[in-house]
């Protein structure tokens, strides 16, 4: 019983932000893809008997200019935290592919959201996710984040599983773990 009531907590609590998200007009002005707008529609993957990887049965279905694509599970939820498609990751590109390890991944215009079990989700965008790509991304020796991009003294930082990797004053740097 107290399994049910948190996971319909948690679920009214992503549907109410998709909501806001929805009254928001969840467009994305300054979006690189010509101004596209993206819309978010959110529906109980439950319903259709779909389970997705986080136990969560919640999903949305972005409209953008290359048609409906789907967010589920926990990368939707973070997805969701992070603003949806009015946030810094805006609309998604295509939908989550899988990751080595049963790892998932999806790319929104703004960043990547990458998730692995072990590590739970997090994001990866601009100059740190570039080098970390260079670097094999989730198959590479740094392999998958552990922590979303901070801020550090004259930049930013993201942590990986191998090493971390930071953006300061311009210059990325890469240092594997010891």
């Amino acid at each position: 019983m107290h399994h049910f009531a948190r996971r319909t907590a948690g679920f009214t609590a992503v549907t109410a932000a998709a909501a806001l998200l929805l009254a928001a007009g969840c467009s994305k002005d300054d979006n690189k893809d010509n101004n596209s707008a993206a819309s978010m529609t959110t529906t109980s993957a439950a319903a259709h008997g779909e389970e997705h990887i986080s136990g969560a049965a919640e999903e949305t279905k972005i409209a953008t200019q290359g048609g409906d694509i789907t967010v589920s599970g926990i990368i939707f939820d973070k997805y969701v935290r992070s603003g949806g498609p009015t946030g810094p990751l805006g609309a998604p590109l295509k939908t989550e592919d899988d990751a080595p390890n049963d790892g998932k991944w999806q790319d929104f215009t703004g960043g990547a959201i990458v998730w692995s079990n072990d590590n739970g989700a997090h994001i990866v965008w601009g100059e740190i996710r570039k080098a970390w790509e260079d670097n094999g991304g989730p198959d590479g020796d740094l392999g998958y984040p552990t922590s979303d991009e901070k801020d550090i003294p004259g930049g930013k930082q993201s942590d990986f599983v191998g090493g971390t990797i930071t953006w300061v004053d311009g210059n990325t740097t890469v240092t594997p773990k010891s």
